[in-house]
């Protein structure tokens, strides 16, 4: 679903790879995982130039966690704004943001719903070379 997602918004655009390697289940909010992972998606699609590849990857994780990561060849952001990435309202560069059409919000309810779940976001990123933002699950939360 994620990825029929990010290809609509893409219109091909993009090339959009799905790797699934990860455990069967994940236990929580299917409506809150599915909109913090979709959110994900598409900022990547957002901020990605056209031609650049996206990857969604579902991995196992450690000693039986998971993660769910979303990799771009994008625009990319400094290291010093990625430690506030997550709060409301946070833009990096709002003429940017505008044009993307993005509100702000959409990394701080990522966060909101991964703490409800026990999880974490990770974002790593280097400008010119793209991003990528994860969700690691802790091991109660993942079905095998």
């Amino acid at each position: 679903d994620i990825r029929r997602e990010a290809d609509a918004l893409s219109k091909g655009r993009h090339r959009i790879v799905l790797e699934n390697h990860g455990p069967q289940g994940l236990l929580g909010s299917a409506r809150e995982l599915r909109s913090a992972f979709a959110n994900l998606a598409v900022n990547a699609v957002r901020y990605t130039p056209e031609g650049g590849e996206i990857k969604l990857c579902w991995s196992g994780e450690g000693e039986g966690g998971a993660r769910f990561s979303v990799s771009d060849s994008g625009i990319g952001i400094a290291r010093e704004h990625l430690p506030r990435l997550t709060e409301r309202f946070y833009r990096v560069d709002r003429g940017r943001s505008r044009e993307a059409g993005g509100t702000g919000l959409g990394l701080a309810i990522v966060k909101h719903v991964l703490e409800r779940h026990q999880a974490a976001i990770q974002i790593e990123s280097e400008p010119g070379r793209g991003s990528r933002f994860s969700a690691v699950f802790p091991p109660h939360r993942v079905q095998s």
